[in-house]
C-alpha cells in the first residue's frame, strides 16, 4: 500500500510513513520516510560522465559495444569470450559444434545479438508493407492468463507458455505467425502544429497447437541496448526505494512504486530492476531466461526447455549435447553475464551546445526528471563473481529512478507482471539514445518500439506522466527541438 500524501505537509506525511512500509509487509522492509534531499533529482553537472570512469567515448555504429574504460586486461579477456557466446549463433542439434547445438526447439532468434544487434535496440517489423518478409527477432510476445504462478509472477497459458515464439526447428513446427496493423491517432500542439501518431494493434494467427485460452493476455516487448547494465544493478536498493518515497512525499501525480520478483540466481524474492516492468531481478537472471525463452538453450538454472503438454513435437526433439546436461555450461553463461555487465556507456555529445543547454533546462521545468532521475553513486554489485569491482563507487547519470509508473490507457497491455499492474511500466534509462540511429538505423522508443522518436515517446505518455505531456505541448517549435537534443545528448 502507498500513502499519496497530498493533504499534509512534508513533515506530517514523514512522521505518518515512518510507522508504515511502502510496499506490503511481504517485502522486504523499507527504511522509515524522511523529507527528501532538495537535489534527489536535480541536474546533473555539467561535466558528469554518464559511467564515471567506466565511461567510453564512442559515437560510430561500435558505440554500444565496448567494454567499461577501467576494466583490467585479465577482465578484458573475458569480456571477448562472452561477447563470442552472445553474438555467434547456436545450431540445431546434433551437430559437430556440440559447444553450441541445442537450438531450440521453438525459438525467437539465434543468438543474443540477433535481438541486440550491435548489443543495441531491437525494432518492431515494419507492416507498413505486407508484403515484405517481417523477421520477428527482437519483438516478443508475453502471455499470460489471470492468476499467477508459485513466486507470484505471471501464470503461463497453457498451450503456449509464457511467450509466443515464431520459428522452430526441423521437425518443431513455430508456434504462429504475428500480424500488426497501425491505427493513427491525430493531435496538435499548442502552437497548431499537427502530429500524427502510429497505435500497433496485434494478431496472432496461424496458432500451431490450437487456440489459446480464451483470457489469454499478450504483451509485446521489443528488445532495448544492453548498455551499462551493470551499473545498474550496482545503484543501491536504498537509492531506488528513496526515489519511490521521494515521490511519496511530494505533491503531484508521480508516484513510482518499486516491484518485487523472484530471482533465479538469488533464490528468493529481489527488487526488480530489469525488463520492461522491472520483472527481474538480476542480469543474471535476465540472461539465463533469455537463453531458455528466446533460443531454447538450457543452462544451471534454466534447464528445462518450455515445451507445453500440448507441443508433442517439441517435447521430442532432441536436445544439445547428446542430451547430456544443460546446453550451455555454467562457465560459459556465467561469462555472457559478465560481458553485458561490462559494456560500457558512451559519453555524452554537446554537452555545452546552446541547445542543449536550454533543453535540459525544459526538462527539468517539463519535470521529466521526477521519473527520469539523472544521477547515482553505485555500490557493490548483486553477484560480484558475474561483474567486476570496476562498477563499484560511479557516480552515473543514466537518467532513470528504475521504478513502475501508471502510463496511463494508451500505453497500457493489461497484463500484470508480478507488483506490476497492467497499466505500469518501468522507467527506461535515457542514456544513449542519441546513438541508435548510429548503431542500429532507427530510433523506435518505448516498450514494443511504437514511438519513432524523442518527441513521439513524450507524447505517447499518460498517466502519471500526463502533466509532463501537456506541458511539453505547451512548447514552441524551438522548445520541442531543445528538448529533444537535450535527451539525444544523454
Amino acid at each position: 500500500m502507498m500513502f499519496r500524501c497530498l493533504s499534509l505537509t512534508a513533515a506530517a506525511c514523514a512522521a505518518l510513513l515512518a510507522g508504515c512500509s511502502l510496499q506490503s509487509q511481504d517485502a522486504p522492509p523499507v527504511a522509515a520516510a524522511a523529507t527528501p534531499p532538495p537535489d534527489l533529482f536535480a541536474p546533473a553537472p555539467a561535466d558528469a560522465m554518464p559511467g564515471g570512469t567506466t565511461t567510453v567515448f564512442a559515437t560510430g555504429r561500435n558505440a554500444f559495444s565496448l567494454p567499461l574504460a577501467n576494466l583490467s586486461d585479465e577482465e578484458r579477456t573475458r569480456f571477448v569470450i562472452g561477447n563470442s557466446f552472445f553474438k555467434r549463433n547456436w545450431v540445431q542439434a546434433p551437430a559437430s559444434t556440440t559447444a553450441r547445438d541445442g537450438l531450440g526447439p521453438h525459438f525467437l532468434a539465434r543468438s543474443c545479438g540477433g535481438c541486440h544487434v550491435q548489443d543495441g535496440r531491437a525494432q518492431p517489423p515494419d507492416f507498413h508493407n505486407p508484403l515484405a518478409p517481417q523477421p520477428f527477432a527482437g519483438l516478443l510476445m508475453r502471455l499470460s492468463v489471470p492468476g499467477t504462478d508459485a513466486h507470484g509472477g505471471p501464470k503461463h497459458e497453457p498451450v503456449y507458455g509464457d511467450q509466443f515464439n515464431t520459428m522452430g526447428i526441423s521437425g518443431v513446427k513455430g508456434e504462429g505467425a504475428v500480424r500488426i496493423r497501425y491505427e493513427h491517432i491525430n493531435g496538435q500542439f499548442a502552437d497548431g502544429t499537427p502530429y500524427q501518431l502510429e497505435r500497433p494493434v496485434y494478431e496472432l494467427h496461424d496458432l500451431a497447437y490450437g487456440p489459446m485460452a480464451a483470457d489469454t493476455m499478450v504483451s509485446p516487448r521489443i528488445a532495448p541496448q544492453v548498455i551499462g547494465l551493470g551499473l545498474l544493478e550496482a545503484i543501491p536498493a536504498s537509492e531506488i526505494l528513496a526515489n519511490a518515497q521521494a515521490q511519496a512525499l511530494t505533491e503531484g501525480p508521480i508516484k513510482g512504486q518499486p516491484n518485487y520478483v523472484w530471482d533465479a540466481y538469488g533464490q528468493r524474492m529481489m527488487l526488480g530492476r530489469f525488463g520492461w516492468k522491472a520483472n527481474v531481478a538480476s542480469l543474471a537472471h535476465q540472461t539465463g531466461g533469455a537463453f531458455q525463452g528466446d533460443i531454447g538453450i538450457t543452462s544451471p538454472h534454466f534447464p528445462q526447455q518450455t515445451c507445453t503438454p500440448t507441443q508433442t513435437d517439441c517435447l521430442q526433439a532432441p536436445h544439445g549435447k547428446g542430451g547430456a546436461g544443460v546446453e550451455i555450461e555454467e562457465h560459459a553463461i556465467n561469462d555472457v553475464i559478465f560481458y553485458q555487465s561490462t559494456l560500457a556507456p558512451p559519453a555524452r555529445r554537446n554537452t555545452k551546445d546552446t541547445q542543449v543547454l536550454q533543453g535540459e533546462k525544459l526538462f527539468h521545468a517539463a519535470q521529466c526528471a521526477q521519473c527520469h532521475r539523472p544521477s547515482y553513486r553505485t555500490d557493490a554489485p548483486l553477484f560480484p563473481t558475474l561483474s567486476s569491482k570496476a562498477v563499484s563507487g560511479q557516480t552515473i547519470t543514466p537518467y532513470t529512478d528504475m521504478l513502475l509508473h501508471d502510463m496511463g490507457d494508451a500505453l497500457a497491455d493489461g497484463r500484470p507482471d508480478f507488483r506490476a499492474n497492467g497499466r505500469q511500466w518501468r522507467t527506461p534509462p535515457l542514456w544513449g539514445i542519441g546513438l541508435l540511429d548510429a548503431v542500429n538505423n532507427h530510433q523506435r522508443l518505448l516498450h514494443d518500439g511504437r514511438a519513432r522518436g524523442v518527441l513521439e515517446a513524450v507524447l505517447w505518455h499518460g498517466g502519471e506522466a500526463q502533466d509532463a505531456r501537456d506541458r511539453v505541448l505547451q512548447f514552441s517549435a524551438e522548445d520541442r527541438a531543445a528538448l529533444v537534443k537535450f535527451v539525444e545528448s544523454l
